[in-house]
């Protein structure tokens, strides 16, 4: 199974930029490639993420989730999930 080049280049805008809030990747049977099902905008939700999921698809993705540590520190982790 190959990655679609659009999936490496748009994943390390993310983690650079932070050009998005998510991006979700599906696997394209037709031409045994993992491509980029969907790009979420920096302002967009957790909620916005998890609609975007068809339902009985599988589907992966990355996450750049915001938080605040118990310092009072601005963070930021990026997480891949598997739906």
């Amino acid at each position: 199974m190959a990655v679609n080049d659009e999936c490496k280049l748009k994943f390390l805008e993310l983690k650079a930029k932070r050009n998005f809030r998510f991006i979700v990747f599906k696997i394209d049977e037709k031409i045994q490639q993992v491509t980029v099902d969907k790009l979420g905008r920096p302002d967009e939700s957790y909620d916005d993420f998890t609609a975007c999921f068809p339902p009985n698809e599988c589907r992966y993705a990355v996450f750049d989730f915001d938080f605040v540590t118990d310092e009072n520190c601005q963070k930021s982790k990026i997480f891949f999930i598997a739906w």
